[in-house]
């Protein structure tokens, strides 16, 4: 079944964290993840606020959690860590 990769982020360091989209984006799709989300207009209702919210949908859980384990997705996070503050989970969906 489909599975969304859903983050909430904040960004403390916006040089840094530019070098993790870059690299990101194209190692989510080598891995079949499709943007349907990206820092678009939301309101936050309950939780932590965070201002950068991102959604890709995978083919399946296990295809997303194998885009996060891959080195490529790993180098990109390299430039997130200590240049963000972030939640990412992956769930599946009823389709």
């Amino acid at each position: 079944m489909p599975a969304l990769w859903i983050a909430h982020v904040t960004v403390t360091d916006e040089e840094a964290y530019g070098k993790y989209a870059k690299l990101a984006g194209p190692a989510i799709a080598k891995h079949g993840g499709k943007f349907i989300a990206r820092a678009a207009r939301y309101v936050q209702l309950e939780g932590k606020d965070r201002p950068r919210n991102v959604v890709a949908k995978f083919d399946t859980v296990e295809a997303a959690v194998a885009c996060y384990h891959s080195p490529e997705y790993q180098e990109a996070l390299s430039h997130a860590k200590g240049a963000s503050e972030r939640e990412l989970l992956v769930v599946e969906t009823e389709e």
